[in-house]
């Protein structure tokens, strides 16, 4: 039998015929493997049996092209009858999205598709939502799946942990609190091992099974997730507002060579004649500024953190260094500067650096026409980017991780390690909670947006690559072939 290759905690699961059911996991303990069983074996029935189709629902491409594998797997080893796995184009709000199916001869069928609600409309069966804590809107995903449940249908909700105020969570505690009638289960990754996990991982993988070695894969699978591990692998969601950059880690990236300028301006400067503006910045600039980038003749990436009034905007400029660091050497803050000021900054320093790779823009407000010029001066190196809650979901961890890998430093600078001091998690999510600094020298996170904007500027630039020219000869006639006059001669 089939049952007979799982777990006991995935035989809890595949044996839990409850409508609703919530599984609160760890990564890494084959939770999605098991469901796609339970899939193949609900659409593998005849109607008589209670066969049924299902919906599978997660955030990521990979997420549901991995489920969809999974079960085509299951359907080949208990023999099911199966279609092959078919990839299907649909036209959804004037975009492609790329979906898969499996038909079984029952007539049922296995559909991965977008977490998105209206995926769920007109269809009937069960609904698998995987990593629901990662998904975009969840009350509204599990509002549509919760209509399926009128016909007949089941709802199986399946995820790690994503922050203590997180949708997902909430559904936790309503079930434990005895406000929800669902069956709930919960795995963590010591449990998982205890009941035979990496044994099983042993076997299949033809390796020897002893203590010692599951001891050292534990450990190497715990470092890895470092600070994380509480939550992707013990069930242990993270205190909202949790700082997201510990201050350990922040000094321990910090430059003190790292030039930091800032200029500030009265209110009356932005009323004074333009040319009077003009010459005051080119002179700092070139004062202050030109032999600092003329110094770094690698790769150089900008990246900003826009601000008019109140707040401030912030600069970071980053080389890219042989061996792949990516290394802050120049910091400018900018407080009341006026627009044109700023885009005079902005300009100098592009147009200056020896090798500049690119830039990032905060395109949010009024640092939309900032972001314009720029892109305008340096079209397809400039990036102007609306700042979203997913953008921060994407781009932080990867800031974080070149910190926790000593690929990247910022200043040794107080008011700048107080910016990335404030960034927290918000529904799982890192990104800026609160502000800093007294009434006149407010900030808002601004040199920890710059940072993460100089990031990713280096790593977009790193995915476009660089397109190789090519040439294909075209023959001509010539005297010295034709013994005559070239073309060009008559």
């Amino acid at each position: 039998m089939a049952e007979d290759v799982l777990l006991p905690y995935q035989k809890k699961w595949i044996e839990d015929e409850s409508k609703v059911k919530v599984w609160e996991k760890s990564r890494r303990i084959g939770a999605s493997y098991v469901e796609a069983l339970a899939s193949v074996l609900e659409a593998a029935k005849t109607k008589e049996a209670g066969g049924q189709s299902t919906y599978y629902l997660s955030y990521s491409k990979e997420m549901t092209q991995q489920f969809a594998k999974d079960c085509a797997f299951w359907a080949k080893h208990i023999n099911a009858a199966a279609s092959e796995l078919e990839e299907v184009v649909l036209k959804d709000e004037d975009k492609d999205i790329t979906v898969y199916r499996i038909h079984f001869a029952s007539g049922y069928e296995i559909w991965c598709l977008p977490s998105v609600a209206r995926s769920l409309r007109s269809k009937q069966g069960r609904v698998i939502i995987d990593e629901a804590a990662f998904v975009e809107d969840l009350g509204e995903l599990l509002k549509a799946a919760m209509a399926l449940l009128m016909w007949g249908g089941c709802v199986r909700i399946l995820s790690t942990h994503n922050g203590d105020d997180n949708p997902f969570n909430e559904l936790i505690k309503e079930i434990k609190e005895g406000k929800k009638d669902y069956s709930l289960h919960r795995t963590t990754f010591d449990e998982a091992l205890a009941q035979g996990l990496y044994k099983r991982i042993c076997l299949v993988q033809k390796k020897e099974w002893s203590t010692e070695a599951q001891e050292a894969w534990r450990k190497k699978i715990i470092d890895d997730y470092g600070d994380d591990a509480d939550e992707e692998l013990f069930c242990i969601p993270v205190r909202a507002g949790t700082r997201y950059f510990p201050s350990t880690l922040l000094e321990a990236v910090s430059d003190p060579n790292v030039k930091v300028l800032r200029k500030s301006c009265d209110d009356s400067f932005t009323f004074e004649k333009k040319e009077k503006r003009v010459k005051e910045f080119d002179t700092w600039l070139k004062n202050e500024v030109r032999d600092t980038l003329l110094l770094h003749t690698n790769p150089v990436y900008m990246g900003e953190d826009f601000a008019r009034s109140g707040d401030l905007t912030s600069i970071f400029y980053d080389e890219l260094m042989p061996d792949g660091k990516l290394l802050t050497f120049l910091v400018i803050e900018l407080r009341n500067v006026p627009f044109d000021q700023q885009l005079q900054v902005i300009l100098y320093l592009m147009n200056t650096a020896p090798n500049f790779g690119g830039g990032a823009f905060d395109a949010r407000g009024n640092g939309q026409m900032i972001s314009e010029k720029a892109v305008q001066e340096w079209p397809g190196y400039v990036y102007p980017i609306m700042i979203t809650m997913s953008w921060y979901a994407e781009n932080f961890p990867k800031l974080k991780g070149r910190m926790e890998d000593a690929t990247t430093t910022i200043p040794d600078d107080a008011f700048i390690r107080e910016d990335f001091r404030t960034v927290g998690l918000k529904a799982g999510v890192p990104c800026v909670l609160e502000r800093s600094g007294g009434h006149r020298e407010r900030r808002h996170g601004d040199g920890a947006i710059a940072k993460l904007m100089a990031v990713y500027a280096a790593d977009a630039d790193e995915e476009k690559g660089y397109q190789p020219m090519t040439y294909e000869a075209v023959q001509t006639p010539n005297r010295y072939k034709t013994g005559g006059k070239d073309t060009w001669e008559d």
